[in-house]
C-alpha cells in the first residue's frame, strides 16, 4: 500500500503529465482547429488501459478514448514495443467518428533492456479538420453510411521503434485534401504522446514500478470510494427523462432520445431503451460516445473534485439498445453523433437526476454544436502565384471546420453563461483574425443574441449570430446542427430558451437588408450546398432554458440586462412583468 502523502503526490504528477501532453499537443498543432480551437484531449492509463489521469479537455473524447486504448491493446496483444504508436479512427472499433484521429503510445520502464516492462499508454485524440469523404471538412450533413464520411482508420501502427511507418502515413495523407496540415497535426500528436513517455520516465525512476503501479491501482479505487458515496445520497429508485433530436437530414423528424436512470445504492444504471432506431441521417452515435456523454452527466451531478479516472466510471452500468442512434451498427453514418446526439443523451441524463434532484442539474443548454464547414480551392494562393510571376490558375484546397458556441443553461445559483460551447464540445472558437487569415472567408457579425435565453429566476445564456462571408471563389458548405425546432427545455418551472436557425444572403441582399439574418433564406439544419462568391451565411445559435420561476428574478438582475442590450424591454415585459411589479412596489 501507498502512503498518502506519496499516493497524493503521484496523483497529482500523473495529471500535470496529461496536462502538459495537451500543452505540447496546442503548442505544436499545424490546424487552427487544433491551435486554437483546441479540439483534442490527452490522457494517461495504466498497464491494463485504465484511465489514470486526464487533462480537463473535451468530454465527448474523454470518457470514449478508454474504448480506443482497449481497441489498439486488444490489436497489438504482445506486440507493442518501445517507440510504437497505434493510430486509429474506426467508430466501430474504438473510434467516436472519422475526424477524430486517436494515438496511443506504450510506456515501457526499461525501453532499452531485451523485455522492457510496460507501465502505462500515453493517449490523445484530436479532431482533424479534413480526413477526406464526400465534403470538405469531414462532416457531412447528408451522409447516408460512413463510407461518406471519410478514410476509416483501424488501429494501426503509425509508429514502429520511434519511426514513422511511411506506408501507413502516406495511405492516410493520400485521402485528405489537407495533407500538409494532416502530417502537422500528426506529429503534434507525436509530441504529446513522446512527452508523457518522458515524464512517466521520471516517476519511474523516482518511485520504482512496483510502487507506481500500485499507486495507479489506489488512485483508481479512491476515485471509485468516492463516486460511490455521491450515488448514494440519492434516493434508490428510477427516474426517467426524454427528448429530442429535431431530425437525421434525411426527412426523419422528433427522434427520441430516452434515459431511465436507476439508483440503487452506491451504484448508477442508465437504460436508453425507448430510444430511436438507428436512422439513414448522419446523428448515430457509437456506444462510445454514448457511454462518453452518460458519464460526463453523472459526473456533473456528483462532486467535480473528485480525481476524474477508471474509478469513477466502474459504478455506472449502461444498457443502449443495439441497433438504436445510440449504439447502432454499421455502415451507419455517424459523424452527427459524436457532435448532435451526444449532447441530448447529456440532455436526458441529466433531465432525469433533475426529476428528483433540481439542485444538482442546470437547466438544458444549447444542445447542438451547430457545426459548420467550408471547402473548396483557397483563390489567394493563385493570385500570389501570378502576382510572382507563376500560374494564376487554381489553389491549394482548403477545408475550415469549426463548432459555434450558444447559451448555457440557467443554474441553481446564476445565470446561465452566454455564448460559450457546452458540455461535449467544451472547445474554443476561431478568433476572427486567424480565421480571416487562414481561410479566404469573412467573419461580417459575430454577437450575443438578445432575448435568446430562457426567462428563469436565473435567466438562460444567450446564443450567438456569427455570419460568414465568401470570398472570391465558389465554396462548399455544410451545416450539421439541431435545437431548431424543438428548444432547450427549462427547468424547476425556468422558461426554454429560442431555438437556432441559420439563413443564407446573397451579396447584394446582405448589404440592402442592414444585415437582417431573417430577411435571408432559411437553410435546413442538416444540409450541404454550393455558395457563390459573396454569399454570407448567418447562423444563428440557441439560447439555453432558464432555470427557476421567472417571478423569483431580482429585478435589479433584469435592470442590468437590459442595459447591457441582452434582453430587451418588450422580453422584459411579457416574461418578467417588470414593470408591473414596479408598479406593484410604488403602490406599496
Amino acid at each position: 500500500m501507498v502512503d498518502s502523502v506519496t499516493l497524493e503526490v503521484i496523483r497529482n504528477g500523473c495529471t500535470a503529465i496529461a496536462e502538459e501532453m495537451n500543452a505540447n499537443l496546442v503548442r505544436t498543432g499545424y490546424s487552427p482547429n487544433i491551435k486554437e480551437r483546441r479540439d483534442c484531449s490527452c490522457a494517461l492509463f495504466d498497464a491494463d488501459g485504465e484511465m489514470v489521469s486526464q487533462a480537463e479537455n473535451m468530454p465527448v473524447h474523454l470518457g470514449a478514448m478508454p474504448f480506443s486504448v482497449a481497441a489498439a491493446v486488444d490489436a497489438f496483444a504482445g506486440d507493442l514495443g518501445p517507440g510504437d504508436a497505434v493510430v486509429l479512427n474506426d467508430p466501430f472499433r474504438g473510434g467516436a467518428h472519422l475526424p477524430d484521429l486517436t494515438l496511443v503510445s506504450p510506456v515501457f520502464a526499461d525501453p532499452d533492456s531485451e523485455e522492457p516492462t510496460l507501465v502505462a499508454y500515453a493517449a490523445n485524440r484530436a479532431h482533424h479538420a479534413d480526413i477526406g469523404g464526400s465534403t470538405a471538412g469531414s462532416v457531412a450533413a447528408d451522409s447516408t453510411e460512413i463510407y461518406q464520411e471519410g478514410i476509416r482508420i483501424p488501429p494501426v501502427k503509425l509508429f514502429e521503434g520511434g519511426e514513422v511507418v511511411d506506408d501507413v502515413l502516406e495511405m492516410i495523407l493520400l485521402n485528405v485534401r489537407t495533407p500538409d496540415e494532416r502530417r502537422g497535426d500528426l506529429r503534434a500528436q507525436e509530441a504529446a504522446n513522446e512527452t508523457a513517455r518522458e515524464r512517466v520516465h521520471e516517476l519511474v525512476d523516482r518511485y520504482g514500478v512496483d510502487e507506481l503501479s500500485a499507486a495507479f491501482d489506489e488512485v483508481q479505487d479512491y476515485s471509485e470510494r468516492r463516486m460511490r458515496a455521491e450515488l448514494e445520497a440519492f434516493p434508490d429508485g428510477t427516474y426517467s427523462f426524454q427528448d429530442v433530436l429535431d431530425d437525421d437530414g434525411r426527412g426523419n423528424t422528433d427522434l427520441p432520445v430516452q434515459a431511465a436512470v436507476t439508483v440503487d445504492g452506491d451504484s448508477v444504471s442508465v437504460d436508453f431503451a425507448g430510444t430511436a432506431d438507428q436512422t439513414e441521417g448522419p446523428v448515430n452515435a457509437v456506444l462510445a460516445v454514448t457511454s462518453s456523454a452518460t458519464y460526463y452527466a453523472i459526473r456533473c451531478v456528483t462532486d467535480p473534485d473528485i480525481p476524474p479516472n477508471h474509478g469513477c466510471y466502474r459504478p455506472i452500468d449502461i444498457d443502449a439498445p443495439e441497433g438504436s442512434i445510440v449504439n447502432p451498427n454499421p455502415p451507419a453514418a455517424v459523424v452527427g453523433g459524436n457532435l448532435e446526439t451526444s449532447q441530448r443523451v447529456t440532455d436526458v441524463v441529466l433531465g432525469a437526476f433533475g426529476t428528483e434532484a433540481p439542485e444538482r442539474v442546470t437547466a438544458a443548454g444549447q444542445g447542438t454544436m451547430n457545426n459548420v464547414t467550408f471547402g473548396g480551392t483557397d483563390p489567394r494562393d493563385a493570385a500570389a502565384s501570378g502576382a510572382n510571376g507563376g500560374s494564376s490558375d487554381g489553389g491549394s484546397p482548403y477545408a475550415f471546420y469549426e463548432t459555434q458556441g450558444g447559451g448555457f443553461g440557467g443554474r441553481p445559483n446564476g445565470d446561465g453563461l452566454d455564448g460559450v460551447h457546452v458540455h461535449m464540445s467544451n472547445t474554443m472558437n476561431t478568433p476572427v483574425e486567424v480565421l480571416e487569415t487562414a481561410y479566404p472567408l469573412r467573419v461580417r457579425r459575430y454577437a450575443y443574441r438578445p432575448d435568446s435565453g430562457g426567462a428563469g429566476e436565473h435567466r438562460g445564456g444567450l446564443g450567438l449570430r456569427r455570419d460568414i462571408q465568401v470570398r472570391g471563389h465558389v465554396a462548399r458548405f455544410s451545416l450539421l446542427a439541431d435545437r431548431q425546432q424543438h428548444p432547450p427545455y427549462g427547468i424547476a418551472g425556468g422558461e426554454p430558451g429560442t431555438p437556432g436557425a441559420a439563413y443564407v444572403h446573397d451579396a447584394d441582399s446582405y448589404g440592402a437588408n442592414g444585415g437582417d439574418a431573417e430577411s435571408g433564406d432559411r437553410i435546413p439544419q442538416k444540409s450541404v450546398r454550393d455558395l457563390d462568391p459573396g454569399t454570407v451565411v448567418s447562423v444563428l445559435t440557441p439560447g439555453a432554458g432558464g432555470f427557476g420561476d421567472p417571478a423569483d428574478r431580482d429585478p435589479a438582475a433584469t435592470r442590468r440586462d437590459l442595459e447591457l442590450g441582452k434582453v430587451t424591454e418588450a422580453f422584459v415585459r411579457e416574461h418578467y412583468g417588470l414593470e408591473a411589479r414596479e408598479d406593484e412596489a410604488d403602490g406599496d
